[in-house]
């Protein structure tokens, strides 16, 4: 993934595309952040899981900066975000559909037996460790919510 990231530097380079460009630099930045954070050295390169992880939390900042600048009345930020967030997207591996979400959510709850609020955090727990990083945990937690109730 890191080489990927390194030619699509180079082709906005060559594109002119700033905003492009400045996302994938903080891509890069946010790997080496990460590497460091790992205790390693800034120059070592990251697997492609870890990659993505960080590249799931940065499309996670953006939708909730995007969500801050509606609510401030700024929607000239807000595009800017949305934006950065298609140019992440790119990277990201497919998600998981919601009815296979809820096929997956409704085998755990028969595996778990009688899941009540107290027990919530684990059975969202074991749902998000099946769907592998594949699905997005706000979806998750909205399906659960409707299985469970």
């Amino acid at each position: 993934m890191h080489n990927q990231i390194q030619d699509q530097i180079k082709d906005a380079m060559r594109a002119k595309d700033e905003v492009k460009l400045t996302t994938l630099r903080g891509v890069l930045a946010s790997f080496t952040n990460e590497a460091v954070a790992l205790k390693r050295k800034p120059q070592d390169r990251l697997s492609d899981e870890e990659a993505t992880v960080v590249i799931r939390r940065l499309v996670k900042q953006r939708k909730d900066s995007i969500e801050q600048f509606l609510k401030g009345d700024r929607k000239d930020l807000a595009d800017n975000e949305k934006s950065e967030l298609k140019i992440l997207e790119e990277f990201l591996p497919a998600q998981m559909s919601e009815d296979k979400i809820r096929e997956i959510v409704i085998k755990k709850k028969s595996e778990m037996g009688e899941v009540d609020k107290s027990k919530m955090g684990q059975f969202m727990g074991a749902v998000m460790k099946e769907c592998k990083g594949e699905a997005d945990g706000t979806l998750v937690k909205k399906i659960v919510e409707e299985v469970l109730n």
